[in-house]
C-alpha cells in the first residue's frame, strides 16, 4: 500500500522556522516529481512548492519564495519543506503529494496522484 506520511508540523511564533518531512512507503518515488500544498480553514487548497525527480528543478508559490525550500532525499524516499520566517498567514494543513510525472509545473494538484494526510502548521503573531 502506497503511503505518504507528513510530520514536523506544530505551533510556532511568527518568525520561527519549521521543517516538514514527507516519508513515502509502498513504492519508490525517486523518479517522480514531488510537491507540497496547503489548505487554510475556509480556503481552497493552494500550491506551495514542487521539485522534479532529480531535485534540481523547483517551483514556488510567490507567497513563500525566498522563505521556504523544498528538497528531497531520493535514497530515503523522503521530501522536505524547510519553512523559515513563518508568518501567521502560513497557518494551514500542509500536504505532500507525488506527481504522475518526473517533472511538473502543475500548481493545481491535478497531476499529483498520491497524497498524504497532512500536518498542521499554526503560526501565532
Amino acid at each position: 500500500q502506497v503511503q505518504l506520511v507528513e510530520s514536523g508540523g506544530g505551533l510556532v511564533k511568527a518568525g520561527d522556522s519549521l521543517r516538514l518531512s514527507c516519508a513515502a512507503s509502498g513504492r519508490s518515488f525517486s523518479g517522480n516529481a514531488m510537491g507540497w500544498f496547503r489548505q487554510a480553514p475556509g480556503k481552497e487548497r493552494e500550491f506551495v512548492a514542487s521539485l522534479n525527480w532529480s531535485g534540481t528543478g523547483t517551483n514556488y508559490a510567490e507567497s513563500v519564495r525566498g522563505r521556504f525550500t523544498i528538497s528531497r532525499d531520493r535514497a530515503k524516499n523522503t521530501v522536505y519543506l524547510q519553512m523559515n520566517s513563518l508568518k501567521p498567514e502560513d497557518t494551514a494543513v500542509y500536504y505532500c503529494a507525488a506527481s504522475l510525472y518526473s517533472t511538473t509545473s502543475d500548481r493545481s494538484g491535478t497531476y499529483f496522484q498520491h497524497w498524504g494526510q497532512g500536518t498542521q502548521v499554526t503560526v501565532s503573531s
